[in-house]
């Protein structure tokens, strides 16, 4: 297969993320991916995948994960249960063994894609735990007497929210690429590949409003490109056009379908409380005022 990463069809990277990808796979190193939530981090992987015609194992990161959970768990108490059933499989330890992610992507044929997505929500200990295992590409099962080796080094993508400063020995062993908010010319190139043959001039008029939203001081979560997305295909699909988006009525600050791009009550109010402003602003400046 390739080793090569030059985007896909449905995935517009950029040339600096394409340089980041390759130089992770040519140094066998973890990619660590970094960036506001919605910028494509955890999409990255699938896409990488495809492109390399390699499978995808994901591991989706909780709060309660432990890194033990990636190699493999020991159901001791199964076991000990069918031994006071007199149950045959208790003669093999193998039974009770629950192959982790990690575990499956160093046996697997061909170098497959292992995705470690939001490794920020675990525990701060949980990268310093996998630090020698992602190192050496080698694990010890104690219940078995033997050493998983990768058969193939997996191309490892990490990603971070950035909710906690990861160690910095971890750090040293990944290769890093922080994915900036896309511009207005690469976030035009990513409509096009998700609404081919969409009326450009409601996104350009859409495009102003989004990134003006973003701009907006105390929004608590900006509006991302998976919430644009969400919100053009909404204003399609209600028949809503860019002269009703270019509405300069102070009291309609607030965009239409505007639950696709605010996800708390506080940047709703923010723009309710902007809205009273202009209205109060707009009012003062009447003739006789």
């Amino acid at each position: 297969m390739t080793e090569r990463f030059s985007g896909t069809d449905n995935y517009i990277a950029t040339e600096d993320l394409k340089v980041a990808v390759n130089a992770a796979i040519a140094l066998e190193r973890p990619l660590l991916i970094k960036g506001e939530p919605g910028t494509g981090k955890t999409v990255l992987a699938y896409e990488v995948a495809k492109a390399l015609n390699a499978p995808l194992i994901t591991w989706h990161i909780k709060s309660t994960t432990k890194a033990q959970q990636g190699l493999y768990e020991y159901d001791a108490v199964t076991r000990l249960r069918d031994s006071q059933l007199g149950e045959e499989r208790v003669k093999d330890v193998r039974n009770y063994i629950k192959r982790g992610k990690l575990w499956e992507a160093f046996v697997h044929e061909g170098r497959p894609v292992l995705l470690i997505d939001e490794i920020d929500k675990a525990d701060i200990e949980f990268p310093n735990d996998l630090l020698q295992e992602l190192d050496r590409m080698e694990f010890y099962v104690y219940e078995t007497d033997e050493t998983i080796s990768a058969k193939v080094r997996p191309v490892v993508i990490i990603t971070s929210n950035n909710e906690k400063e990861l160690p910095d020995a971890f750090l040293r062993r990944c290769f890093f690429h922080y994915i900036r908010f896309p511009d207005e010319e690469t976030m035009n190139a990513i409509v096009d590949v998700h609404f081919p043959g969409i009326k450009q001039k409601l996104v350009s008029e859409a495009m102003r409003i989004f990134y003006d939203m973003r701009k907006v001081p105390g929004l608590k979560k900006k509006p991302s490109t998976s919430e644009l997305l969400d919100w053009l295909k909404l204003l399609m699909v209600e028949d809503i056009d860019e002269n009703t988006l270019k509405e300069k009525d102070p009291t309609k600050l607030i965009p239409p379908l505007h639950g696709a791009l605010l996800k708390n009550e506080q940047d709703v109010h923010l723009f309710e409380r902007l809205a009273f402003l202009a209205r109060r602003e707009g009012a003062g400046s009447r003739p006789g005022q």
